[in-house]
């Protein structure tokens, strides 16, 4: 079998499991104040020119969202995505499991649109009922986006904006993070990203980590006992050790760098042999997620050799499939899944 299904079939880097390995035996102290977790908390400002962040590791994607969501929310109020953003679709109402309701907005490309989150906040403030409704309290967009597509810099400045007029707190899910920055068409780094957003974080489990997402606070806004609410939401290891040398090697020798490379790299290669095959792109994405319109007729063969992901209905007769490259794809299989193909 081919495996194309996401960003997280495999296990984690050689390297990251060296580290592992040759630690195991040190006796650190648990909850993330080892000083290995000291060690990536400070590459991690360093990287993002932000000498003042506060830097927490979470165990996993939704744990992170739901923790700093409900952390930074009053409990009237709710948080504004995209109505394709991961914590209205794939999260299992963890948000709203919290007592915080998830307000979406129209997408495009997987994006928020800056104008329309301003027409938005004004109409809510001019409706003079609007004490009787949920409070917009925060907004979320993730880079990339679940369609794989990126914020251009004028984009976010524009969000970022939008969102400082109105006392919003912009966050960003960052799972593919380190994907989205070894991108050709990115034009985000993470100082800018450290500069034009409230709270980011950076995926490792999408990168090459066996878990851990590393949750970054700018602008001296942690919410008061963070590290408790972490706990209460269930996002805390005893033996915080596990992230904190997982990060500390994934920013040591630029191997985040290398892994992101890899997954678009091989991206590229899987996009053109499909465009010289003549597929249908359901969409332009530039990074490792690869969205195609397949007839449905063909889909029950490709199940005995390909593993990939269900998107959506195209309609009765079409379906959008994702394949997904990551950091250990190889070009073997990509040159396998072209010729299946």
């Amino acid at each position: 079998m081919l495996y194309f299904e996401n960003d997280y079939s495999e296990g984690a880097h050689p390297k990251i499991l060296q580290r592992l390995m040759d630690t195991n035996m040190e006796h650190l102290s648990g909850y993330g104040s080892d000083r290995y977790t000291d060690l990536a908390k400070n590459k991690i400002r360093d990287l993002c020119k932000c000498p003042e962040a506060e830097v927490y590791f979470l165990v996993g994607g939704t744990q992170t969202n739901q923790t700093v969501i409900d952390s930074v929310l009053k409990s009237y109020e709710g948080v504004i995505a995209a109505e394709t953003g991961h914590v209205s679709v794939h999260e299992a109402g963890a948000i709203e499991f919290t007592g915080h309701k998830v307000l979406t907005l129209p997408q495009h490309d997987g994006k928020l649109c800056a104008r329309e989150l301003k027409d938005y906040m004004e109409t809510f403030l001019g409706d003079d009922s609007h004490e009787h409704m949920v409070f917009p309290g925060m907004v979320y967009i993730s880079h990339p986006t679940e369609y794989g597509t990126l914020y251009t810099k004028d984009e976010l400045k524009e969000l970022s904006q939008v969102c400082r007029r109105f006392k919003l707190p912009l966050y960003m899910d960052g799972a593919r993070l380190i994907t989205g920055l070894a991108c050709p068409e990115n034009e985000l780094s993470l100082p800018d990203i450290a500069d034009l957003c409230d709270i980011f974080y950076i995926g490792g489990t999408k990168a090459g980590a066996l878990c851990g997402e590393a949750v970054v606070f700018t602008k001296n806004n942690t919410p008061a006992h963070f590290l408790t609410q972490i706990k209460q939401h269930g996002a805390l290891l005893a033996k915080g050790r596990l992230c904190g040398i997982q990060f500390d090697a994934l920013f040591s020798d630029d191997l985040y760098k290398e892994n992101g490379r890899n997954a678009i790299e091989t991206a590229a290669l899987l996009r053109e042999g499909l465009r010289q095959k003549g597929y249908t792109f359901y969409n332009n994405s530039p990074t490792n997620q690869l969205f195609l319109v397949m007839e449905n007729s063909r889909l029950e063969e490709l199940k005995n050799d390909v593993v990939y992901s269900f998107w959506e209905k195209a309609d009765d007769t079409h379906t959008v499939i994702r394949f997904a490259t990551s950091w250990a794809t190889s070009r073997e299989d990509v040159e396998k899944l072209l010729s299946l193909l």
